[in-house]
């Protein structure tokens, strides 16, 4: 079984190195490097399978190098930080990050919140795309029954099509949008998405709920400038229209 790539982008040496055994002695390939630039030009040359990002790196802030990467790779991030504020947390997560450790930390316990990652990531990952101009059309099949108008779900493939277009979601985003999706109308509360979707995201506040829904909407205005198909139900939650 392949090993798993990991990037370690940390610029404490004896950190590093502490990473970098603990990930080695569980049996991944593990590499560094100390600046946010260097591995913005690593990942585009060639994407791990999961990416350790400090916050405060020499050269760029480790939340502008996330949100750089979000750009063009969907890679798995856990953020390390001195931080420990909520609102330090609510941003690495709201940009795209899949879990938030605070130094000081134990190595064993970061390198089992990878694993943890690792197995999320391959659950949930849908095959690559070829490059295109332009994007693939979805299948002309009819939809289930039940399913609202304009929406084609392909769940064994992990993907979502509205208006005949797949959707380029992140894996949070698709499994949000799937729940709306599989229960036009219903409202889901808060509590219960996070339940749903983020279950097994550690740290997670359930502010990011209302951050998610924020860019499906945006990407299916991409698609359908006039569409809103996602309702918001002050204080109760939302639903999908049906």
């Amino acid at each position: 079984m392949k090993q798993p790539a990991i990037l370690v982008v940390e610029d404490e040496s004896a950190i590093a190195d502490t990473i970098l055994y603990a990930l080695r002695t569980d049996g991944m390939q593990a590499t560094h490097c100390v600046l946010g630039g260097e591995a913005l030009d690593r990942l585009r040359s060639g994407q791990p399978d999961l990416v350790i990002l400090d916050v405060g790196l020499p050269d760029i802030n480790g939340f502008e190098v996330c949100r750089t990467l979000r750009t063009f790779s969907d890679v798995p991030v856990i953020f390390l930080t001195a931080r420990h504020e909520e609102i330090d947390r609510i941003v690495g997560l709201e940009i795209g990050a899949d879990d938030y450790v605070v130094k000081p930390f134990s190595p064993r316990e970061l390198a089992a919140r990878v694993r943890v990652i690792l197995r999320r990531a391959r659950a949930t990952a849908t095959p690559a795309a070829p490059a295109a101009p332009a994007a693939p059309a979805a299948p002309a099949a009819p939809a289930a029954p039940g399913l609202p108008d304009g929406f084609h779900h392909d769940a064994d493939g992990a993907r979502l099509a509205w208006r005949g277009r797949w959707l380029d979601l992140t894996r949070y985003e698709y499994r949000l949008l799937a729940v709306l999706v599989q229960h036009p109308g219903r409202i889901y509360a808060r509590s219960q998405l996070m339940d749903l979707v983020w279950h097994d995201a550690l740290d997670t506040v359930d502010r990011t709920v209302d951050t998610h829904v924020k860019t499906l909407r945006a990407k299916l205005r991409e698609i359908d400038p006039d569409a809103d198909p996602i309702r918001t139900h002050r204080g109760m939650g939302y639903s999908l229209e049906a």
